[in-house]
């Protein structure tokens, strides 16, 4: 079963974008807007790094992304397609401990063709980055190559296939 625009407001589960003007302004009674509902995508996204100098070798030489520029010592951005991604140091702006050596923080997934998974494996490959685990056809439909940065965050090259 297929719901329409209409139901879908009624239901609670309106999606971004999906109804009219009239719809989202004047939402059924018992119903709020959703606040967030005009978010479009991640701007930028910020890697509290344990080791500033090693990130930023990894992300400006090894996966080459331009650098959009640096703020003193703790700070740099880099240009990930129309998105940001940006190192800092723990204190800078929060003081929270960094998580424990080896602690699994954050997995970040770029897309790109397929063709392009497997090329760059190689580009890793020849930089001395060895993936967790080989290109491969997932169950998901996505061809997928793992690997990690410096901090130990997984790093992912995916297609949709």
């Amino acid at each position: 079963m297929r719901l329409n625009r209409r139901e879908l407001l009624v239901s609670g589960v309106l999606l971004a974008g999906t109804g009219s003007a009239a719809e989202t302004a004047n939402p059924p009674k018992g119903h709020s807007v959703n606040a967030f509902q005009n978010i479009r995508q991640i701007d930028y996204t910020v890697i509290f790094a344990r080791d500033l100098p090693r990130m930023r070798e990894f992300y400006e030489g090894i996966m080459e992304f331009p650098v959009l520029r640096t703020l003193g010592d703790g700070w740099i951005e880099f240009a990930v397609g129309s998105n940001r991604l940006a190192l800092t140091v723990h204190g800078l702006i929060f003081n929270d401990q960094p998580p424990a050596d080896g602690a699994l923080s954050l997995q970040l997934a770029f897309r790109v063709p397929p063709a392009e998974v497997e090329k760059c494996a190689a580009a890793l490959d020849a930089k001395g980055v060895k993936p967790i685990s080989p290109v491969t056809d997932q169950a998901w439909g996505h061809r997928t190559v793992f690997f990690r940065d410096p901090d130990g965050n997984v790093i992912e090259i995916y297609a949709e296939i």
